[in-house]
């Protein structure tokens, strides 16, 4: 299982950084007395001593450890072992632990020699990872930045601060070294960037101005979907505010800015209050008699349209604005038409 690229998430959160030496479904011996209680990561270290900690942790949370005996329970990272437990571990495929160069066209708003700020594609993914090796942000910004990019980020994802789903389009800013890609980890983390998504949403949003806030974790009903969940989840808050109402209340556009961000938070947040993206796969829920023009529309109708940030060695505010792609304009016209 996959999940694709998360809307601006916190780095740690989704994709194995390890390059896994063995693939296949490794089963554990028993626990025994004296591992009883154990963190379940740490358990899983000692058995299989080729996967470090950390990438057990990460592939329990993907969701690729099971308990023989209980499979569809939800693991956690800290979850303690019980005296006889057997687990069973499926990592993810491999993936080269070097992305290659890659003369992908970028859409660059802005370069100097600490950062470049890119408009980003729908259908583009950002980092390699399991069934995308290649063919994605990262190998385009080692084509056009050679040996410069930032290490920090993790051998996968070089100059990677912050991320946005692969068919969710928009601008995001990559550090080019070291000092900078920590310092706008920084802002991220004080939620000192600025971050406004346009979106398109089913259904008549009531109030002007809102604000949805929910742990955001994996769903235990559907490990394929993210949701607001009670335990093992992150601290989500999305604010949005009505830009139009369509066709009687049939959509609506929405901005929304972020004061987190989460794997899918956008997404999550407006499905969970009955105001599902129009063309989501994953969380939508299309009404009856939606007309073609969103019913059929191709992807989730979210763009990343306004980034703000300080420069970290000038101190001076950087703004960027990217207009709604195409797709997004012409369903917007459809919609406004209706």
């Amino acid at each position: 299982m996959h999940i694709d690229e998360a809307e601006d998430v916190d780095i740690d959160v989704v994709d194995s950084e390890e390059v896994y030496p063995e693939t296949g479904v490794f089963v554990t011996p028993k626990v025994t007395e004296e591992q009883a209680k154990m963190r379940l990561d740490k358990f899983l270290a000692v058995c299989f001593p080729q996967f470090s900690r950390s990438g057990a942790a990460r592939i329990i949370e993907a969701d690729r450890v099971r308990l023989v005996g209980d499979p569809e329970r939800i693991l956690a990272v800290d979850d303690k072992v019980k005296v006889g437990d057997i687990y069973e571990m499926t990592p993810p495929e491999a993936v080269p632990a070097h992305p290659e160069p890659e003369a992908i066209p970028l859409d660059i708003l802005y370069e100097d020699d600490d950062l470049l700020v890119v408009n980003k594609p729908a259908g583009l993914v950002v980092h390699p990872g399991a069934g995308n090796p290649r063919g994605t942000l990262v190998n385009a910004l080692l084509a056009h930045c050679h040996d410069s990019l930032s290490g920090i980020g993790g051998v996968k994802r070089p100059g990677i601060v912050h991320r946005i789903d692969k068919d969710t389009s928009g601008i995001l800013v990559v550090a080019k070294n070291d000092w900078t890609h920590q310092r706008l980890s920084e802002q991220f983390a004080e939620h000192t960037i600025e971050r406004i998504y346009q979106a398109f949403v089913w259904g008549y949003v009531q109030k002007t101005t809102g604000v949805v806030v929910g742990d955001i974790g994996r769903s235990p009903q559907n490990r394929q979907k993210m949701a607001i969940v009670t335990r093992n989840g992150k601290r989500a808050v999305t604010h949005y505010e009505r830009v139009a109402v369509f066709g009687g209340g049939v959509a609506s556009h929405i901005q929304c800015i972020l004061e987190t961000g989460r794997t899918h938070q956008i997404r999550v947040h407006m499905a969970s209050i009955g105001h599902s993206l129009i063309g989501d796969p994953l969380y939508g829920v299309v009404p009856r008699g939606a007309p073609d023009c969103a019913k059929y529309f191709p992807r989730q109708a979210l763009h990343a349209g306004f980034l703000g940030f300080t420069h970290p060695r000038t101190d001076e505010r950087l703004c960027f604005e990217a207009p709604m792609p195409s797709d997004m304009a012409e369903l917007k016209e459809a919609l406004a038409a209706l």
